[in-house]
């Protein structure tokens, strides 16, 4: 608990290189520091026992009426996922649009929130062998932490991902908006137990 106050009071000052790395972008290396800034800023929120502690669901679970998908949601302690029904052939794109609908009447009421932008936007998702690609319309440098990992733990946790991994094993590629598109200019992330987007690298 000592190095995760430490982190946290650290990352706190380290806020504003994060977004001028992140936006100059500047080479690998440079993007890699500047997200585990973002996902240390998103872990201080998340208490020992904060609602993402039972860790990341299983990929395409089901339930009583069938497949499910899960989008992850904000509350008060951390990302919070919430199922909902699938249909047949469900996979990371009806995921990531269950997720940029937003929380239903109920589920805010519950307090669950978003932290993806406001208004109407749409994220394209691919499913590759073991990983899931993510076309953004937006820069990494534009959202907030959580938001990253609203993102990428909804994705690794959607059914219909070739090489049955688990979700926490699921690299998620992350590709920016009005930026290169190959794998070598993407942000790799998985989503960890706590469901917090994490480096790929970094584990």
């Amino acid at each position: 608990m000592r190095i995760r106050r430490a982190a946290c009071r650290g990352v706190a000052r380290h806020r504003t290189a994060y977004r001028g790395a992140a936006r100059r972008r500047v080479g690998w290396s440079a993007a890699v520091a500047a997200l585990l800034a973002s996902v240390a800023l998103a872990g201080c929120g998340v208490t020992d026992t904060g609602p993402s502690d039972a860790g990341a669901p299983a990929a395409g679970a089901r339930t009583a009426g069938g497949a499910v998908v899960r989008a992850y949601f904000v509350a008060a302690h951390g990302t919070w996922p919430v199922a909902r029904p699938a249909p047949p052939g469900a996979g990371p794109q009806t995921a990531l649009n269950a997720l940029l609908a937003g929380p239903t009447p109920a589920e805010s009421a519950r307090g669950l929130v978003t932290a993806l932008p406001a208004g109407t936007h749409r994220v394209r998702a691919r499913a590759a062998p073991g990983a899931v690609d993510l076309y953004l319309p937006w820069l990494v440098s534009e959202l907030d932490p959580v938001a990253v990992s609203q993102l990428a733990c909804t994705a690794a946790s959607a059914p219909g991902i070739p090489g049955g991994k688990r979700p926490v094993d699921v690299v998620v590629r992350v590709h920016e908006s009005g930026l290169p598109s190959g794998d070598a200019d993407s942000w790799a992330l998985t989503c960890d137990e706590s469901g917090v987007a994490v480096p790929v690298n970094s584990r």
